[in-house]
């Protein structure tokens, strides 16, 4: 009987050790850990079960979780951190840009116009020619002959007289055709402008082949046309493989969670889909971009986290309600420093937009409008102030998305009503050079990219990319949004900088809690999700410079191996 109380009494104090101490599925040791989390902001040792985090401690500590099945990585002192949460991009977008032309790298219109050339000595006649990236602010030298800074189209129609071209601005605001384009769209000189839109034409009514915001329908609408001649079995398979690029670049930039801003319906569907058949590789935060009938139709499209797996949430709506500073289209107080008379302009309905901001608020979803300019955020702000003081106490977290040009008055209006200002740092070093055209430089001083002023207000400032608007690079946004240095030395009004620790919250628990999902994700602690990266160098210590060279060397979600530096 003793020997059988003996036995009993020694399973009892082994479960009861396995209880305390349960043994993880992955331990990551020897690292540099910053947590993200006050409470305990370092660490050397994590360790992870059933992809959540159990352990957040020391190296001796973590031993205790170590058993024979548990995979162990020495992380050999480099910086280990939460997974990057790509706050405000375009999977879509990234995908497509992966498939057809990326002109984000070209140097000038000739480099182009020789790209095409190449592009049609593959493609079959009306096959339609696709690319994105370009932006006539960065080509040296300008085009030779041009209209504002734009080539006319007939230079693409000499390489390109049988096929359609369509080609995206870096921003999204524009594209530029060729005659061939401009054709099947049946665009001529007598065409009249769409409201929010512009067909450009130079002074003698030619047209130059840039069609500016909702003029850009115009092609669209042919091209989806032309998509449509493909079965749905075909769209959806080529729709996959771009997705599955899009995981992949994200993953080797360390970005654990993309927050997408403009899904349509049918993406939404096909995303639940690969969601359901647990086919998704970091977790995805998709806004659903549609009109105010189609959200009213399909208010059952949105879902919580948990019933996808925590890989899918689909719980807010994003609004575009004007274009960018790039291509004039921003909508402001003041006229164009640049283009007199020219206020930019809106792209959506203010009233529809009351619309849906009532239909987000009693359906409890998050609203997300595009706002570049002053006069749309003054705008955006008003409209969400006149549902929000129906009840301030509600958790509602609606953002603004850029927030790039704000009267400064503005600020204390988005921290009354606990406004997100949802900002990217990359694009402040990007648009720098330009900005100050468009504004002139006490605009451009007091309201282009403010983030210690909105910080200094209390206001939460979340921060990301907009890839494909600009490239599926944390490291390089990290560098801008502490630097604020642009490619000539100089710095773009360095009293907006952020400092390292307000970066590195922005691009992770900030995001999360954007997102309403700061209790799963965004920094490491026990009981959150095992989303993290390993960098080669210390974002927090290392040298600015030294910044721009940091590598990636590990992406890890839900305690899984997703990326793996092979250097």
């Amino acid at each position: 009987m003793k020997y059988f109380i003996l036995f009993f009494s020694t399973l009892l104090l082994i479960a009861c050790s396995e209880t305390k101490n349960p043994k993880a599925d992955l331990v990551l040791k020897n690292a540099q850990v910053n947590t993200i989390n006050i409470s305990q902001p370092n660490a050397e040792a994590i360790a992870v079960k059933e992809g959540k985090i159990i352990f957040v401690g020391s190296n001796e500590a973590v031993i205790n979780f170590i058993g024979g099945k548990t995979e162990v990585i020495d992380c050999a002192n480099q910086f280990l951190m939460p997974g990057f949460i790509e706050g405000h991009g375009h999977i879509h977008g990234l995908g497509s840009s992966l498939v057809n032309l990326n002109l984000q790298s070209v140097k000038n219109w000739g480099e182009i116009v020789s790209m095409i050339e190449e592009a049609v000595k593959k493609a079959k006649p009306g096959d339609w020619i696709i690319g994105r990236g370009w932006h006539q602010e960065k080509w040296n030298p300008a085009p030779t002959v041009n209209y504002m800074g734009y080539p006319y189209h007939e230079t693409l129609d000499k390489v390109s007289p049988n096929n359609p071209v369509v080609l995206e601005h870096a921003s999204g605001h524009s594209i530029y055709v060729n005659a061939n384009a401009l054709s099947l769209a049946k665009i001529s000189s007598t065409t009249i402008n769409p409201i929010g839109g512009e067909i450009l034409r130079d002074g003698k009514n030619e047209i130059v082949g840039v069609l500016g915001e909702t003029a850009q329908d115009l092609v669209n609408v042919v091209y989806e046309k032309y998509l449509q001649q493909q079965s749905e079995a075909d769209q959806k398979k080529n729709w996959q493989q771009s997705i599955q690029l899009a995981e992949a670049e994200c993953l080797k930039n360390g970005v654990t969670s993309f927050q997408d801003a403009g899904s349509s319906f049918r993406q939404v569907e096909w995303m639940k889909e690969l969601a359901n058949q647990n086919k998704l590789n970091l977790r995805h935060w998709l806004m659903v971009l549609a009109d105010n009938s189609l959200l009213q139709k399909n208010i059952n499209a949105f879902t919580t986290t948990k019933t996808q797996n925590d890989f899918l949430s689909v719980k807010a709506v994003k609004v575009w309600l004007d274009g960018a500073l790039g291509s004039h289209g921003a909508w402001l107080l003041e006229p164009y420093t640049d283009r007199k008379n020219n206020y930019g302009q809106n792209t959506f309905n203010i009233d529809t937009l009351k619309q849906i901001a009532d239909f987000c608020w009693k359906n409890d979803l998050q609203l997300c409008v595009h706002a570049i300019g002053d006069r749309a955020n003054r705008e955006t702000v008003s409209i969400y102030e006149a549902q929000i003081k129906n009840n301030k106490n509600k958790d509602h977290r609606w953002r603004i998305e850029h927030a790039q040009h704000v009267n400064p008055l503005e600020i204390s209006r988005f921290k009354e009503w606990d406004i997100i200002a949802s900002m990217q740092g990359i694009h402040c070093t990007s648009d720098a050079s330009f900005v100050p055209k468009r504004l002139g430089e006490k605009r451009s001083e007091e309201g282009a990219y403010v983030w210690q002023s909105f910080l200094k207000a209390g206001v939460v400032v979340a921060n990301g990319t907009d890839v494909p608007v600009e490239n599926m690079d944390p490291i390089a946004n990290f560098y801008a949004t502490i630097t604020r240095k642009l490619k000539n030395g100089t710095t773009f009004y360095p009293d907006q900088k952020m400092t390292r620790e307000q970066a590195l919250y922005s691009y992770t628990l900030a995001n999360a809690f954007a997102a309403f999902e700061d209790k799963i994700k965004g920094s490491i602690e026990v009981g959150k999700f095992a989303d993290m990266v390993l960098l080669s160098k210390n974002l927090m210590t290392c040298q600015d410079e030294e910044i721009k060279n940091t590598k990636v060397m590990l992406t890890i979600v839900g305690g899984k191996v997703k990326y793996k530096n092979s250097n």
